[in-house]
């Protein structure tokens, strides 16, 4: 059902059994997916993809230029994947040339009310941004990650696969994935035992990400030093390997 007070773009590709409510605002070059549904005075600007079964919430805007002066104006894009929640007032910006033109949100992923995801940030599947939290530009969050209300991001910092981080924390710096980072600025305080639990990991996962973070963080070892341990001491499992390149491919430096 589209209301008749919706403003549509006749270049806009709509799916089907798609729902877009009375002055929502759909502009040039977007697609949508099937069995969405737009909230009234939804803004989709211009070269965004919905993917299936995504729910956009009344006053949220997408695909805007992004807030970038070496913007010049170049085409870029939004890219949003399946089953998506937006809610009231988030907004997520198109990318720029520098970052690759591209502002991705993985499949299943909720944005809470007044949540920003600026341009060229890749987010991974099922990801929560609470209310208010904001991602500065070329930010990367891995999959599972949880971002606590009011959280404020730096530019090109990487949030690794289920993480947690706390409301209203300051990130500078690069937070590990399976980890609980909060504060301003924020440091870690521990592994996400919690959230991994709820996600299926299993006991021996645990124990070896819990021995793994011990040498990297609480035996003031160098990064170096802390990794040949970690492989002549730790089972070797994928969780492992994954701490492990996540800190070996940080360019911003990791929290502590």
């Amino acid at each position: 059902m589209i209301h008749q007070t919706a403003i549509i773009s006749p270049d806009a590709v709509i799916g089907k059994n798609v729902t877009i409510e009375a002055y929502a605002i759909i502009k040039d070059h977007v697609t949508i997916g099937d069995n969405v549904w737009i909230g009234p005075h939804a803004v989709i600007d211009s070269f965004v993809t919905l993917g299936d079964g995504c729910r956009i919430f009344q006053f949220a805007a997408i695909g805007a230029v992004p807030q970038d002066l070496k913007f010049g104006g170049e085409e870029s894009c939004v890219k949003i994947g399946n089953n998506v929640t937006i809610r009231e007032f988030a907004t997520i910006h198109r990318g720029t040339q520098l970052g690759g033109g591209i502002t991705q949100v993985g499949d299943q992923c909720l944005v809470m009310a007044y949540a920003h995801i600026a341009h060229d940030c890749h987010v991974g599947k099922q990801v929560v941004l609470a209310n208010n939290a904001t991602l500065a530009g070329h930010i990367t969050i891995g999959d599972y990650a949880i971002i606590g209300g009011l959280v404020a991001i730096h530019q090109f910092v990487k949030i690794g696969d289920y993480a947690f981080i706390g409301g209203t924390s300051a990130v500078s710096k690069d937070v590990p994935p399976y980890v609980i980072a909060a504060g301003d600025r924020a440091v870690l305080h521990g592994l996400n035992r919690v959230g991994l639990k709820r996600h299926g990991f299993s006991e021996q996962a645990l124990s070896a990400l819990k021995k793994t973070y011990r040498i990297l963080f609480r035996y003031g070892l160098t990064t170096t030093e802390a990794i040949s341990r970690i492989r002549a001491e730790v089972e070797l499992c994928p969780e492992v390997e994954n701490f492990i390149s996540f800190i070996q491919s940080s360019t911003r430096g990791v929290i502590r």
